[in-house]
């Protein structure tokens, strides 16, 4: 009796790094097709139409899933698997990598990061936490952080420039959120506890870093059943403005306008705010946000 290979779903982001990036989708395709598995590529013009082509692959049942890309491919993946089971695994080649960066994935390497694909396909996938969101009527699930703050205006500011492409527009719309820093008035509710908070940063982190390598829980763990609240108080944006590189070193965790507590539930109720979950807009704030432990299988 022959055993049928292993079908194994790889699905691209062909605009990754704006493109910079595109030699890595056949590199895994290859790969995993000299491996031995069964190889399904899924490549579409659009997330929407790549989303559904997932979703249809997984119906009709495959062994696993690598995405390959930045952390919108993960947050795409993670929505299309946590009811699942499935293992996916992650070659990065976006523009922020946060959540291949907190997996401990080479990430200007993507031989090596596909050798660690490969070997856990034979190995077995690790197991991580998610969050899952709820906003309105609707749910959304991430693996990185939620951001609620200043980050999440930078974010909704980058996505609606045309220009210029890269990282250096995420650079430039910090500097324009910067002109008009301002603390934000959150009502919130942490595992049932009810208070409010004036903050200019806030974040609920399963990850230790957001915008391409800012550490802003750097001891957060991806699989301790615990986000992290990370709230920054308010501060002069001339003050932020010195502080804010600590950011990117993780340095900046025992300043006194700094506060990370381990929690398992968060409501985040606030004007003017537009949360995002790994870089995915979620829509305004209030949203609840709750950590499912152990429900991903990561081949990693």
């Amino acid at each position: 009796m022959t055993t049928q290979p292993r079908r194994i779903g790889v699905a691209i982001n062909p605009t990754a790094s704006f493109g910079a990036t595109k030699a890595v989708g056949p590199l895994v395709l290859d790969a995993l097709r000299v491996a031995g598995f069964a190889v399904v590529g899924l490549q579409e013009d659009n997330v929407e139409l790549l989303r559904s082509a997932v979703l249809r692959e997984i119906e009709a049942g495959l062994d696993g899933l690598v995405v390959v890309g930045g952390d919108g491919m993960v947050s795409l993946a993670v929505e299309a698997v946590q009811d699942s089971g499935l293992p996916f695994g992650v070659v990065p080649s976006g523009t922020g990598n946060d959540i291949a960066r907190g997996l401990g994935l080479p990430l200007d390497d993507p031989e090596a990061a596909i050798e660690r694909v490969l070997a856990a396909l034979e190995s077995g996938p690790r197991t991580i936490d998610a969050g899952r969101v709820r906003h309105g009527v609707h749910t959304t699930w991430f693996a990185g952080a939620v951001s609620a703050g200043f980050d999440a205006l930078v974010n909704e500011r980058a996505n609606l420039m045309r220009r210029p492409r890269g990282r250096s527009r995420y650079t430039i719309a910090i500097l324009r959120e910067l002109l008009s820093l301002r603390a934000r008035s959150y009502d919130l509710v942490v595992d049932g506890e009810t208070e409010r908070v004036e903050a200019v940063l806030l974040a609920v982190a399963n990850n230790t870093s957001i915008g391409g390598g800012m550490l802003i829980v750097p001891e957060a763990e991806l699989a301790d059943g615990a986000f992290d609240l990370f709230v920054v108080a308010p501060v002069s944006r001339w003050r932020f403005l010195r502080l804010f590189p600590k950011v990117f070193s993780g340095t900046h965790t025992g300043l006194d306008i700094v506060r990370i507590s381990r929690v398992r539930s968060v409501s985040i109720a606030a004007a003017g705010i537009t949360a995002y979950a790994d870089g995915e807009r979620i829509g305004p704030l209030p949203i609840s946000i709750e950590v499912v432990p152990g429900v991903l299988r990561v081949l990693c």
